[in-house]
């Protein structure tokens, strides 16, 4: 267990390295020409569907399955690209997000496979077809498995790549498992051709010997080192890979005569002491487990003492006198046979499968390798995915993740609606940003005693959206604010109001994109000069990534005694110049940054003040720095 660096009332770990090697193990059970699916239905019952899945794959996994849409889709969006496929039935409705997200579905009705095969659009696209051989669950029976295979076979587009059915109790009746192999084979050997994957197995009936005609095999419950078959030597090569951890919260004494819990079920027949363990029924630790079930506390079994309610379990712990409180508790896993998840249901007559989906529902997931941390999964067990919020919840959840990560929730706050809340307010809108952002800024002695001449180099990297964008020059904050909020404009630069708005106080010396020279025509607009851009040869770069450089040659006054420079954009590296005149004297740089890195470097040498990040750092609109001199 991970027990040294985890402070919470109660985890899972998760032993990916146990996992793996159970799937050696069954592997060996497989016959040549066999492949094996992986089942990761239920979130992996329990486990972490996309971390399973990956492990698998790892180990071979040709397929994965799932019970419906939702799980698979998930995978996807987590970036699963293996066949996947759906074993439950599918709803119609459900046809074009399955084809979105390239989900192979379990298919045993006519009317599905005609829905489906019109929304193909000319493509060709894989199904399995499930037969009920028996268990009279899902899946078409044998009897009438022909006609539909058949009709299907016959919508052009449609493959049939797998035909599959279920056994009903591969751990317990031998003879009904051969009255499904029958009727299950009999029907794949009377197809004139046989598709790619034909399976019937799970892992019980592989590791009992049944369906030697599939060549491909389903991974479940025994994967996850739950040993379902009742053969005590298969202990030794199934490890459980989850084990359920909570704390002792408080330890009391307990006194000859005194009961604990609720309708006073359980009465101390000596002196002793209990402890309070932080986790109930609503932890998926069953009711049915109260005054029977054990936990493994220092290495010992500790008796389950009165009911188990929602939140807290007692145990008796009198025999363990060096208990103290903040030990950890193990209530289901590894180190002991009376915890692990088969033991446990058998209890209470239940299924190991319901309970390790049903654990440590509000415990966080740690992942492991071994005794090697990989990482934590979030208490609600479902990794975030946007869509799944409207727009007010999702703009909540955003101010409240900024606020966390930051934890400051007024400046989390501030970024969220200064900055995030204006990328989202439009959604035809494009979000581009800037990256490899160098703005060099000369100032020398001019002409004028009251001004510097001040000449600027400016480039980033950014994506083109139009053949033309513009270069603002304004005399007042009020006027210049107005370019900020427009999308054509590349630069911003705001003149003392004294000096008169032509290229003799503000000239654009060159602009170029990816080093071709555009034609710049100055437009005089009531308190602004407006420089448009533009070349011909501009029209074929717009949707790429270009690099944008522009040249400046202005006036700034000596009087205001600094010079700032603002991020308007989301910027990826940020690397800002200032050089100045020996009449300056020196330069006190002020940075005020948001983002991945709020203090940036800064280089001070004489007559150069140099302030950047580094180049993949994100730097969020609003941040600058205010060179005082």
């Amino acid at each position: 267990m991970m027990t040294g660096s985890i402070q919470e009332r109660s985890w899972v770990e998760i032993d990916l390295a146990a996992f793996s090697n159970n799937l050696r193990f069954l592997k060996q059970h497989l016959h040549p020409g066999q492949d094996f699916l992986q089942i990761v239905k239920a979130d992996a019952y329990g486990h972490g569907a996309r971390e399973i899945a990956e492990a698998a794959i790892n180990e071979g996994a040709v397929y994965l399955g799932v019970a419906n849409l939702e799980e698979g889709k998930l995978l996807r969006i987590q970036g699963i690209q293996a066949p996947i496929l759906i074993l439950s039935p599918s709803l119609t409705s459900e046809i074009p997000a399955i084809v979105e997200y390239n989900l192979v579905p379990g298919v045993s009705d006519l009317d599905f496979a005609k829905e489906l095969h019109t929304h193909l659009q000319g493509r060709e696209y894989l199904i399995h077809v499930k037969l009920d051989t028996g268990m009279h669950r899902s899946g078409i029976r044998s009897e009438e498995a022909m006609e539909l295979y058949q009709a299907i076979a016959g919508l052009q587009g449609l493959r049939i790549e797998g035909i599959f059915s279920h056994f009903a109790s591969s751990e317990s009746d031998p003879d009904f498992c051969t009255v499904q192999e029958q009727r299950f084979f009999s029907f794949v050997e009377s197809l004139p051709e046989k598709p790619r994957y034909i399976h019937l197995n799970n892992s019980a009936a592989s590791l009992k010997g049944y369906g030697m005609g599939s060549n491909l095999v389903r991974f479940g419950i025994l994967s996850f080192g739950v040993n379902t078959l009742g053969d005590v030597s298969l202990n030794q090569h199934l490890q459980p890979v989850m084990t359920f951890v909570s704390t002792l919260s408080q330890i009391k004494a307990i006194h000859l005569g005194e009961s604990v819990g609720y309708n006073r079920d359980w009465i101390s027949e000596s002196e002793g002491r209990y402890a309070v363990v932080p986790v109930g029924y609503a932890d998926g630790y069953d009711f049915l487990l109260s005054n029977r079930a054990k936990v493994l506390l220092r290495g010992k079994l500790c008796p389950v003492i009165g009911r188990i309610s929602m939140d807290m379990i007692t145990i008796d712990i009198s025999a363990i006198p060096e208990a103290k409180q903040g030990d950890s508790v193990t209530l289901l896993g590894n180190g002991d046979k009376a915890i692990r998840a088969e033991q446990i249901a058998a209890i209470y007559q239940g299924s190991a499968y319901e309970l390790l989906c049903q654990i440590g529902r509000r415990a966080r997931r740690y992942y492991k390798r071994g005794s090697e941390f990989l990482h934590s999964a979030p208490l609600a067990r479902r990794d975030f995915v946007a869509r799944d919020f409207g727009d007010r919840k999702l703009n909540e959840i955003i101010s409240a993740a900024l606020s966390q990560r930051l934890q400051n929730d007024e400046i989390g706050d501030l970024i969220y609606r200064e900055i995030l809340r204006s990328f989202f307010a439009d959604r035809d809108r494009d979000v581009h940003y800037r990256k490899d952002f160098v703005h060099e800024i000369t100032f020398r002695e001019s002409d004028n005693p009251q001004y510097y001449q001040a000449e600027t180099t400016l480039s980033y990297r950014k994506v083109l959206d139009s053949d033309s964008f513009i270069i603002a020059c304004a005399r007042s904050d009020e006027q210049l604010r107005g370019y900020f909020i427009r999308k054509d404009v590349e630069y911003r630069w705001l003149l003392d109001d004294r000096l008169e708005l032509d290229e003799s106080s503000f000239k654009v010396s060159s602009a170029r994109i990816n080093g071709l020279e555009l034609d710049c025509e100055v437009i005089r607009r009531d308190g602004s000069l407006e420089i448009h851009c533009s070349q011909e040869g501009l029209a074929t770069l717009v949707g790429k990534e270009v690099l944008f450089e522009i040249d400046t040659v202005t006036l700034y006054p000596k009087k205001l005694h600094q010079f700032s420079v603002f991020i308007s954009e989301l910027t990826q590296g940020v690397n800002i110049i200032f050089n100045y005149p020996p009449s300056i004297g020196g330069v006190e740089p002020v940075t005020i940054f948001s983002g991945q890195q709020k203090n940036p470097q800064v280089q001070i040498s004489k007559g150069r003040v140099q302030v950047y990040s580094q180049r993949d750092q994100w730097i969020f609109p609003l941040s600058g720095v205010v060179f005082s001199y």
